[in-house]
């Protein structure tokens, strides 16, 4: 495989904070605290690491670093957040098991086609231990489940808006053209007065000239935004045109590859969007699967050792030929299938969280999937029936109903990263940088 394994390990940041990389140096420089978030720190050794990684990837992308103060300023703000995130997950009990980490470490390995054997190879031929990617994997997935409870959690689509946006020209539009996108943002404060928006929006027509004249998008982006993608050259990956907010979902539709769209205003600031590809237009047939499951949730009052057990409980009680349904009807915590026996009818698996899905794809029809763990908790699940089908209701309805959650989620998500950034107390003592708690 040509694509290094590094690359393959970002899937919510660009890398982890791979630690000791300078164990065995003849000669030691003392750590330092760059940065003071809430009950945590940063190190020195932390922000030299991932500026690392970061160096490395903007090269293998041939574009230019910007200056070390401005990297080392974009990458110790995101590690401030992904610290604050770190911390929330600790505090709300949030914890990656070894056999969840195994699994993930797993997965990734398969879709690589290797074994983990060769996927350490790969690692260590990338430069980068196999401790410290299994480390960078649980951090991943730690503020991911962060991320579910916070901000997914609290997103509601009413039926509503599902039937006012499949009778929109925008939901017409999502059985269509599919885009990958990059974005620069130049953010304004939550309570900016005038003058801080005319200064904003001053300097985000400043990086447009600049993409006028010539200039690189990526680079850019590394350098100016302070976007969740800034430091992955703003690449945000493929997107519907009505998962963006308006203006956008119109204007890209009739611009072409390559093109970059004017500074717009936005609640977060002034963004640039940069259309990488397109793909898609014609309708497509897709797989559904009919399956119903049971989940068991940890609670104050069960932790995860023995919610383990409970669903370990429940899956042989049904080899052993107890009724599924009446088990679902007794035991789940879905609100949404458990009246229903656990039936979630038929379903089109990209609506499904990965872990789910792939157990689902491994199950065959009629059978009992063992017990598996997802953000959400342990699951049973039984696959009932599989077909293959064109855009019908029912699926429309389910694609339009992850269309606006996907979009209200990335707009909640930026808020609330805004927030916790806001509330927090972060003092940085990084030399040139403001020391002042922030």
């Amino acid at each position: 495989m040509k694509t290094k394994l590094s690359d393959c390990l970002r899937p919510l940041m660009l890398g982890a904070l791979f630690l000791g990389t300078a164990a065995n140096a003849a000669v030691q420089s003392i750590d330092k605290v760059v940065a003071i978030v809430d009950n945590d720190v940063v190190m020195q050794s932390q922000l030299d690491q991932r500026v690392h990684e970061v160096q490395q990837t903007i090269a293998k992308r041939g574009s230019a670093a910007p200056p070390a103060s401005v990297l080392d300023q974009q990458v110790l703000e995101r590690l401030i957040v992904e610290n604050l995130q770190l911390q929330i997950g600790e505090r709300s009990g949030i914890r990656i098991t070894d056999e969840e980490l195994n699994q993930a470490v797993g997965t990734i390995a398969q879709r690589n086609n290797m074994s983990i054997d060769q996927f350490r190879a790969a690692l260590t031929r990338d430069g980068l231990s196999y401790e410290d990617a299994r480390e960078q994997i649980r951090r991943e997935m730690i503020i991911s489940r962060v991320r579910q409870r916070r901000v997914a959690e609290r997103i509601q689509v009413s039926e509503q808006e599902v039937k006012n946006f499949l009778a929109s020209d925008l939901g017409k539009m999502q059985l269509s053209e599919e885009f990958r996108l990059a974005n620069i943002l130049i953010p304004t404060p939550e309570s900016a007065n005038s003058d801080a928006i005319q200064s904003a929006a001053k300097q985000a027509d400043a990086v447009y000239q600049q993409l006028k004249q010539g200039a690189d998008f990526a680079q850019l982006a590394i350098a100016k935004s302070a976007s969740e993608t800034a430091l992955e050259g703003g690449d945000m990956g493929w997107r519907k045109a009505a998962q963006l907010p308006p203006p956008f979902d119109r204007m890209l539709s009739t611009m072409s590859v390559g093109d970059v769209t004017q500074p717009m205003r936005t609640p977060g600031g002034f963004i640039i969007l940069k259309i990488l590809d397109k793909r898609g237009g014609e309708t497509q047939t897709r797989d559904e699967v009919h399956v119903r499951h049971i989940l068991v949730k940890p609670s104050p009052i069960r932790d995860e050792a023995k919610t383990k057990a409970l669903a370990q409980s429940l899956y042989t009680r049904i080899e052993s030929g107890e009724d599924f349904g009446e088990l679902a009807k007794s035991f789940s915590e879905d609100p949404g299938s458990a009246l229903n026996g656990g039936d979630l009818n038929w379903i089109d698996p990209n609506a499904l969280v990965p872990e789910f899905r792939e157990v689902m794809a491994k199950t065959p029809q009629g059978q009992l999937s063992k017990p598996f763990q997802t953000q959400y908790g342990w699951h049973v699940l039984e696959v009932l029936g599989r077909r293959a089908t064109d855009s019908t209701t029912q699926a429309r309805e389910q694609q339009a109903m992850t269309v606006l959650r996907n979009r209200k989620y990335d707009e909640e998500l930026q808020t609330w990263l805004r927030q916790i950034r806001d509330e927090a107390y972060v003092e940085i003592k990084l030399p040139g940088a403001d020391q002042a708690a922030q």
